[in-house]
């Protein structure tokens, strides 16, 4: 948690934290959806999302929508995000850490290509 010194500094923290909280709701055309229920928390969740949020903000990515869901059902799988181009077929990766999430938005969603190494088997 940064120290908060004056008032800029607060100002500053609120204007990072809106931003963050706007890219988790801009509708566009692909969708990132990020398991959070307690197996994926504590498989590491947050720090993917954390990835995906900040990949987005140091590309400057526009038309993505991160969305939050609750437990998906298949814990060993966890962290659990699904990614979904347009009006293409839903992908689930499985055991997403954040090294996994980078090359999943840089082949998957920046290139369009599914990244077969983290695929949840259907």
């Amino acid at each position: 948690m940064p120290t908060i010194k004056s008032l800029e500094d607060l100002q500053k923290i609120r204007e990072e934290a809106l931003k963050k909280r706007e890219i988790k709701s801009t509708p566009g055309s692909i969708q990132i959806i990020v398991g959070m229920g307690t197996p994926g928390i504590a498989a590491g969740a947050r720090d993917t999302l954390k990835e995906i949020l900040g990949m987005i903000e140091e590309k400057n990515l526009a038309n993505i929508t991160v969305r939050q869901t609750g437990n998906i059902g298949m814990d060993s799988w966890e962290p659990i995000v699904q990614v979904v181009l347009g009006e293409a077929a839903p992908v689930t990766y499985g055991k997403v850490t954040p090294f996994a999430m980078r090359k999943i938005m840089e082949q998957h969603v920046l290139g369009g290509n599914v990244v077969n190494d983290y695929v949840v088997p259907a």
